[in-house]
This record gives C-alpha cells, structure tokens and sequence, in this order.
C-alpha cells in the first residue's frame, strides 16, 4: 500500500536520503543502523516492499565482496605476512625511500586484495618504522591508506565500491565495466597520485609525535585511572606525604571521590580510602606504577598471563565498533575483552573524569591491560584494531608453505583460463582454503563484518527505492537543466563531483547506491552510452581523501596519527582535484565518441 502520492514520491525519497546522510554524519546512530532505518522507511511508506530487500543477498557482486574479505583474513592469519614486510622494505634508510616503496608496493597488492586489511596488517609495521627512524607516524600513515584506495581501483576486484557498482550495472542488463578502461585509467591515476604524495607528503602533512610521545608532552589529554587497594599506605596521607609529587614520568592530575570531581589537586589534599587517582603518563611509567608499593589494584578479573607479566597494547575503536555510543563501564569491556581500559586518547580533546565514564567514539585510542584471552576476543568481536602490543604467533610450520603453493596455483588457473567468472573463481578458491583448512567456521564468525553485509544489502534497495519512485530522473532533470549547455564533459564531471562528496561523507558504497540510478537516468535521457559515466562514478565513489569518515582504512589511521579533519582536507583536497582530473581526462580519452 502506497502512503504517499506517486507525484510526492521522489521528494520523499530525497528526504529519506537526506536523513540518512546527517544522521552518518552526525553519528546519531551507526552506518548499519541508519542503512537499516532509511529501508524501513521505504517500506513502511510503500516505496519498496520487503522482497525488494532481501533481493540484496543474492547479489553476486555483494556474495563476491564477502568472498574476498574472507580469503585474504584467510590469507593473513595463516602465512607469515610480516616477514615478507621485513624484506620488502628493509632497505628504505630514509622517508622519502620508504615511502615510495611502502605505497608503490601497497598499492599493488591493493589491487587484488581488499584494501582494509591491507592497511590493518600494515599500520603497526609502518608505525614501527617510523619510530625506529625518527619519523613521525602522521608522516606515514595518510599516505598508507591513500595508496590502498589508489591501488584499489586498478581492478575490479580491488574494491567493493567497484564490484557493488558492477552488480548494480548487471541487475540493470547493462553490460558491467570494461576491466581494461578501468586498467587503463587506474594506472595512470595511480601513479601519478604517488609521485604527488611522494613530493609532497612532508609539507602537507603535520609532524605530529605518536600517542606515547604525547604522554609526555601534553599529559592532560591522556587519563589513567587507578583505584586504591583498602591497604594502600598512601590512605591518611597527604599527596606530599605520599610521595605523589615526585612520582617519575607520572603526573597525578585528578581525584574521584564518591563520583566528586577533585581538580586541580593540591599537595596537601588528604588521600582517602575508595579514591580514584588520575594519572598522566608513558606507557612504561604506568606500568610501573601498579608495581610499586602504593597499593594500587590490579585490574579485576584479567586472566593471568603465563609468564606472569603484565601486558599493555594500544588499540583503535574500529568505525562499526558495537563500543561506540556506550561508556567503558556500560560497554562491559573488561569481561568482553579480557581487558581493562586504562588511557583513553581522543586526537588532543581533553578528558576528564573516570575511565568508566568516557562515552566511547570512533577512532579513540584505549590504552589497555589484557589478559591470555585478548588476542581471541579482538579477532572475535572486531570492534578494535590493536595497533602495538600483539603477540600473536603466526603458523610457520612447512604445511603452511605446501598449502600456499596449492593456492597460488589454483588462483594462477583460475586468472589464466578464465573459465569461471569472478564470483564462481572466488567461491573456487574460497572452497578450496576451507578444504585445507586455512579458513574455518571460526574465520568466518571473526572476520565476517556483519556491519559491512547489511550497507551493501540495503544499499541496493535505497537505490531500487530511487529508481522505482523517479527519484534518479527528478534529479537528473536539474542536473541536466544546468549542465547540458557545457555538454557531455560538464555532465561527467558534475557526476563525479556529487559522488565525491557523498563519497567523503556517507561511506563509498551509499555514494554508489545515489550516484547509480542518477547516473542511469541521465544517460538513459539522453541516449548516450553510459558507460564512461559510470566509470567515472567508479572513481570518484572511492575518492575518499577528504574526511577520516569517508573510508575504512582512513578511520584505521585516524587515531595512531593523530590527525583531524584539516589534516585530511589539507592533503586530501589536492590529491582528490589530481585524481578526479586524471580520470575525467582518461575517460574523455577512451570514450571520444561520446564527449568530442
């Protein structure tokens, strides 16, 4: 049943995704949540009905983004990855070696494996090397992420967006992307992009110190919390008389005292039992601070670990983390995790109050002890990326290498002889690592983002909704109002800088879920071939150079740079007119029927 008249239809579903685009930037609620909220208002109001939606799951394109996903985790946590790293860049001495070779290198390997964990796996190594080196970690991590998404789009099958929008293209029996105008156009767009990060990436971006640094240097952002034991000797005494003043490379900063509030503490304030101490500090001084005898408690209900020492990682609140929204003590983090959060880092904004209060966003930066099950937990709930800190042992044994060489050659087969396509090649080689056991029912729980699954299911249908209601041609109509008297190259760029901005602000998959069936009114309207306009959506829905929110892999790096919005758009908006003007020209180029 139909609420809405047909004629008012169009502008309903504008509202809706208007709705949904505030409510992701805002983050009123999660990207999942409001994809879930923005299709149930389709349907309630019988724009689209239930069948219309879960059509989503028999979508090649989107069963092949999870294939991927599932096959290179696969990859990554059987086979020694990081020694590879080691000998890839080993020989860089200096930034400008290393970063030439870390984003070349990255970029290949983007483009036939799935971006985000490419940058997962490399974050700590590349932050490693930037400490060992003296080079600033914000030095480095920007132009991690943005040669993934660069490399990306060398291939179909090196980013969802592109296989997302190719379904869309298939459901709609066009004819789906031409693989070598993309080859074609990435490549250049690609290297180009590199060389200009490479020449560059020391001016545009900050030379920020990483979060240890800044304990140091600027204390307040920082808070460590710790509770005093019911004996500790510091109960009666004075901050003075405790020794507090002159704890080394620990400042105490605040008191919680039956949920008051104690600020600035001063030195003969009386130390009481039940005091919460708020300290300030690097990660070894904290440390050594639960060790020393002033009776402070260890985290409860930690498990043991087996040498009997106690461990501390960083981690970065992933942008679906279920964390976010909740506080520390509300989240129940320590059972969930094996973990308790000790420091929370949120990109120079100052924190004050208990840890257990702090609500949690995307992209903080906890401090944590943990315990023998943390590893396990993380890789099971996903909502972190542990950045320093993990221990996890990696199978080396000779089997490994035997099944490797399996996989390379069914892979070699599958790209040679092109018997199957790309969903069927995936499903081949997926079946045939769980054969070997490189990936089980346990992979599939942990590395599967359910989060992910949901934005492209419903996706599909917000854009089914813009193609059933009119919406694409009621906007293509004023898009063509404007820009048809510069002709067909206006219309592509106008195309590509919508879908740029959507892209920076909504996710690259919702950008794609818009810019589809405007793009497919525009060219039906006109009766062009659509095939360079939906290229150029291609590119442009994986410009995510703007904001940290934009893309996966931006919100990674986010926290251990320690960047803000103005570090992304200082160096984001140059590299984004280069791309964008690359591939306008490219497309023009290969399509001169159509736009000369």
């Amino acid at each position: 049943m139909n609420f809405i008249e047909i004629g008012l239809q169009p502008y309903f579903v504008i509202a809706v995704i208007l709705l949904l685009f505030i409510s992701i930037y805002l983050e009123w609620l999660k990207p999942a949540v409001s994809f879930l909220f923005a299709a149930l208002l389709l349907v309630v109001f019988g724009i689209i009905t239930p069948a219309e939606i879960l059509e989503g799951f028999s979508n090649q394109s989107i069963a092949s983004v999870i294939l991927l996903i599932l096959i290179t985790a696969g990859i990554r946590s059987n086979f020694n990855v990081e020694l590879l790293l080691d000998k890839a860049f080993g020989r860089a001495r200096t930034y400008r070696q290393f970063l030439i070779s870390m984003m070349s290198k990255v970029a290949v390997l983007s483009t036939f494996v799935n971006n985000t964990p490419v940058v997962v796996l490399m974050t700590p190594y590349v932050f490693s090397w930037g400490k060992k080196n003296n080079i600033s970690p914000s030095k480095l991590l920007i132009p991690l992420s943005y040669s993934t998404i660069i490399g990306g789009m060398v291939t179909l099958i090196g980013t969802s967006t592109t296989l997302v929008l190719n379904g869309f293209m298939i459901e709609n029996n066009l004819p789906g992307i031409d693989p070598l105008q993309l080859l074609f156009t990435g490549s250049i767009v690609a290297v180009v992009c590199i060389i200009f990060l490479m020449l560059f990436s020391n001016k545009l971006l900050p030379n920020r110190k990483d979060i240890i640094e800044k304990f140091e240097s600027n204390k307040r952002q920082y808070l460590i919390e710790k509770r005093l034991s019911e004996n500790s000797p510091l109960i009666g005494k004075s901050i003075i008389e405790g020794g507090l003043r002159n704890l080394s490379g620990v400042y105490l900063v605040e008191i919680v005292r039956n949920d008051k509030l104690i600020s600035p503490v001063t030195p003969k304030e009386i130390i009481q039992a039940k005091d919460i101490l708020i300290f300030a500090g690097n990660t070894d001084n904290i440390v050594d601070l639960t060790l020393t005898d002033i009776g402070v408690e260890l985290p409860e209900k930690l498990t043991p670990s087996t040498n009997g020492k106690l461990r501390v990682v960083e981690s970065v609140v992933s942008a679906n983390s279920s964390l976010i929204g909740k506080t520390v003590k509300k989240s129940n983090f320590r059972e969930r995790y094996d973990a308790a959060v000790i420091a929370v880092h949120r990109n120079g904004e100052k924190l004050s109050g208990k840890i257990g209060k702090i609500t949690i966003k995307a992209g903080d930066v906890l401090l944590l002890y943990v315990g023998e099950e943390f590893n396990d937990r993380v890789d099971l709930y996903k909502d972190l990326y542990v950045i320093t800190g993990e221990t996890k042992e990696i199978d080396k044994n000779t089997n490994s290498y035997y099944k490797l060489v399996i996989l390379g050659l069914v892979v070699l087969g599958l790209v040679t002889t092109q018997v199957f396509n790309l969903f069927l090649s995936l499903m081949t080689i997926f079946t045939v690592m769980v054969a070997m056991k490189l990936i089980t029912i346990k992979n599939v729980k942990r590395d599967l983002d359910i989060h992910l699954v949901a934005i492209l299911v419903l996706s599909l249908s917000i854009g089914e909704a813009m193609i059933n209601t009119g919406t694409g041609e009621l906007i293509a109509h004023q898009v063509l109002h404007f820009l048809q008297p510069y002709g067909n190259i206006a219309i592509l760029a106008g195309l590509m800088a919508i879908t740029t901005l959507l892209t920076s602000f909504i996710t690259n998959v919702g950008a794609v879920a818009i810019a589809f069936p405007l793009t497919l009114a525009i060219t039906s309207g006109m009766g062009i071939d659509g095939a360079p306009f939906y290229l150029g959506v291609a590119f442009a829905a994986s410009a995510a150079f703007l904001t940290p929110v934009g893309y996966q892999t931006n919100l990674i790096i986010y926290g251990p740079g320690g960047y803000n919005f103005r570090d992304f758009l200082k160096i984001g908006f140059p590299v984004t007119v280069i791309y964008l003007f690359l591939a306008i020209s490219s497309i023009i180029f290969l399509y001169k029927g159509v736009f000369i």
